[in-house]
């Protein structure tokens, strides 16, 4: 469940521009403020099954985004990528690892290309 959240998350802070008003508030509340359906139902003055449908709606919205534009999925990998350069800078402090240096650079190059 948790990775659901981090990953809806990422969706919506790349596409949540895109979302409906309403859309936007339900996914903030829910997915980043962790209140429930009904703390949201409640202070919205509709019912739960309004929120859940909401919400649901929203994610599949974000989810075609992500599919089309693949914002998060890019992003993650460069995250990945940069993180692999900073373990292996981190090994290359003296002169004798430039094979080390040399991966680090082809990373780096890749994330540029991207």
């Amino acid at each position: 469940m948790l990775e659901k959240v981090a990953w809806m998350n990422m969706l919506f802070d790349f596409y949540g521009v895109l979302l409906t008003e309403r859309q936007k508030d339900y996914m903030e509340l829910y997915y980043c403020q962790n209140l429930s359906l009904g703390e949201i139902a409640t202070e919205f003055k509709v019912t739960r099954q309004a929120v859940y449908d909401t919400l649901k709606r929203a994610e599949q919205i974000l989810k075609k985004y992500e599919e089309k534009l693949g914002l998060a999925r890019k992003s993650t990998v460069e995250r990945d990528k940069l993180t692999a350069v900073v373990a292996i800078l981190k090994e290359c402090e003296t002169a004798e690892n430039r094979n080390r240096l040399r991966e680090a650079q082809k990373n780096i190059g890749e994330v540029l290309e991207m």
